[in-house]
């Protein structure tokens, strides 16, 4: 099941509606990170409805790791298993390519890892990463590509783009086949493919013109927030939104800020996924309207205010700055809990801001009024 419907577009900046089996997602929408089928810091999915997140995402190599995709399978699928109903993205173990070099080696077959937990090897091929996704049951599956970082060679990363492409080809294959499968869990999974070449105009061009054909459900952009500049990711977004089926919904893998996020929107992108509101609040780095506070700051010892006096999240409904800094200060895991709950209400509170300025055409005013602001440091 599959309908993405585009609502209302201000410019480049697109609203939309996307259907899938397992509910509907407002576009643009921010996927929240659950690597382990959990998101760090003691959150769970009733806390993920809660706070309005519309996706889980989750990791397709970490997941085969441990528990095992088999037996994920088993426990009826990765929504039964996590408890979470609606729409979860799980990618392919492909930027796991990039952030284990040190223990993987790339051949046409696929990509031979060492575990990071005992040092097993897993052979990781395009048709074994959907086999694997298939076995969670994900409402959409990520093609297995290679993610090389920026900087890199031109002859190497044109290759890695044409083997990126062969792979995605045994993709889609081994996708219909396995939803066409009496056991599968999920029978409507959807695929997205993914749009590679560092920096490189002609490499990213050639390589969404080529992927486009393939006629994927939805087509993502990977391969950016990996070394390059921030000009250098918004350059290469416009260079390859043109080329981006109009239809399919766009998804920007990795990224990030919100600064990011409101630029990325404004040229054409509806979904974005990052760790850093998780991971920023397990360090004391919250999000506000007026930029981002360290919590750890000695000004806070006795601050009787929330982190951000205009956010409706449970943390700052019942929480002050002064309890929050004692908590990270005496090592409680609740200070993690109530940080990662106040930054993922924020991410999810800014799409809702984006949603509402672009059906309302004052997203260009918003941008401008935004941008600078949300990426201050308080």
């Amino acid at each position: 099941m599959l309908m993405f419907k585009l609502k209302h577009c201000e410019n480049k900046a697109r609203l939309g509606i996307f259907e899938t089996v397992h509910g509907t997602i407002e576009t643009p929408a921010f996927m929240n990170v659950g690597t382990c089928a959990a998101i760090k810091g003691a959150v769970s999915a009733s806390d993920l409805k809660n706070i309005n997140c519309q996706v889980m995402l989750c990791n397709t190599y970490h997941l085969h790791v441990r528990p095992g995709d088999e037996l994920v399978r088993d426990m009826g699928g990765l929504h039964k298993f996590a408890g979470w109903k609606g729409p979860i993205l799980t990618d392919s173990g492909g930027f796991q390519v990039f952030s284990l070099a040190k223990i993987r080696d790339i051949k046409e077959e696929g990509v031979l890892f060492s575990s990071h937990v005992n040092g097993k090897k897993i052979m990781m091929t395009p048709e074994k990463s959907m086999q694997i996704q298939s076995n969670l049951g994900s409402t959409i599956a990520m093609a297995f590509d290679e993610c090389v970082g920026s900087p890199a060679e031109f002859d190497y990363v044109k290759k890695s783009v044409e083997r990126t492409t062969r792979w995605l080809t045994r993709c889609k294959e081994e996708h219909e086949r396995l939803n066409a499968a009496y056991t599968t869990i999920n029978k409507n999974q959807l695929l997205f493919g993914i749009n590679q070449g560092t920096i490189f105009p002609q490499i990213r061009i050639e390589h969404i013109k080529a992927i486009a054909d393939l006629d994927l459900d939805g087509y993502a952009i990977g391969g950016l927030a990996v070394g390059e500049t921030h000009e250098e990711m918004y350059q290469t977004i416009s260079l390859v939104e043109p080329f981006m089926p109009k239809e399919k919904p766009r998804y920007l893998m990795g990224v990030g800020t919100p600064a990011n996020i409101i630029e990325s929107v404004f040229r054409g992108v509806d979904l974005f996924d990052c760790v850093m509101p998780s991971r920023n609040a397990r360090h004391g780095h919250l999000f506000t309207k007026n930029g981002v506070i360290n919590i750890f700051n000695q000004k806070y010892t006795k601050d009787e205010q929330p982190i951000d006096v205009n956010c409706n999240c449970p943390t700052c409904q019942t929480a002050s700055r002064a309890y929050i800094r004692h908590l990270f200060l005496a090592k409680e895991m609740l200070g993690m809990r109530l940080a990662v709950l106040h930054n993922l209400y924020f991410y999810n509170h800014l799409m809702q801001e984006i949603r509402d300025a672009i059906k309302n055409d004052s997203f260009e005013q918003y941008r401008a009024e935004n941008v600078e602001k949300l990426s201050r440091r308080i």
